[in-house]
């Protein structure tokens, strides 16, 4: 056995429901107070959908949306909106294939969830123009905090 030792993993408290349900309730408050409707969804470090909420009069595609930009900005640990330029055709990720054989959407509105420096999740919103979701979603992760 050697001398050496592995450091020892601070526990970070996953997301939860409740953090979910916050998140989602921040950010369509934020979106009702501009007028826009919204889909909101909130998935755990996992990729497994914690939280939803399509409104019946946002456009149809709002909830798929919202669920990929969720899962891209989980899967890349960057905001969405940050990507936009990559996938460009002649960026970065033009032709990315994603493990799970589900599309990435890198359209803004997607964020990470960071709990103690650490992954836990993401939030996508769609509906919106591109920087109303970016911006419902940051007004949801300040209140997480």
């Amino acid at each position: 056995m050697s001398g050496t030792t592995t450091p020892a993993r601070t526990a970070v408290a996953p997301l939860t429901t409740e953090d979910a349900e916050l998140l989602v309730s921040a950010a369509r408050t934020a979106a009702e107070q501009a007028g826009v409707t919204v889909s909101v969804t909130v998935l755990d470090a996992g990729g497994h959908l914690l939280a939803f909420r399509r409104d019946d009069r946002a456009v149809l595609i709002s909830g798929e949306t919202s669920t990929r930009k969720a899962f891209t900005a989980l899967q890349l640990d960057a905001p969405t909106a940050d990507l936009v330029d990559a996938v460009r055709p002649g960026g970065l990720f033009h032709t990315l294939p994603t493990a799970l054989d589900r599309p990435l959407l890198f359209i803004a509105g997607g964020l990470p969830v960071h709990r103690d420096g650490r992954l836990i999740g993401a939030i996508g919103v769609g509906g919106g123009a591109p920087d109303q979701d970016a911006a419902f979603a940051a007004v949801a992760l300040d209140a997480l905090v």
